[in-house]
């Protein structure tokens, strides 16, 4: 599987309904699940963000319908990347020189 991490802001509507946002997070992973995703963490933090989602998936476009359905409910903005570990990194240096 995969690695996501998503930067997450709350919208003016999810702020406006800060009282349900860990329910809203319950929910969010139950439907990732059907989607074929799995929610590994989810962070409320300090600072430029407001949270973080580490999420895996089997594929790019699974954890890109997992986070699209993220934002078309409305509570907030998400920026995404995806992650290696470190034996995944090794693979890819690997190609870098031909191996």
């Amino acid at each position: 599987m995969a690695t996501f991490i998503t930067n997450i802001k709350f919208s003016q509507q999810g702020i406006k309904d800060i009282d349900h946002t860990t329910k809203r997070a319950a929910i969010f992973k139950a439907e990732a699940k059907k989607l074929g995703a799995k929610v590994k963490e989810i962070y409320w933090t300090l600072g430029e963000h407001d949270g973080l989602l580490i999420l895996e998936a089997p594929d790019d476009e699974t954890a890109t319908a997992a986070i699209l359905h993220l934002g078309a409910m409305g509570n907030v903005h998400t920026m995404t990347v995806r992650a290696f570990t470190a034996a995944e990194m090794d693979k890819i240096v690997a190609k870098v020189h031909g191996g």
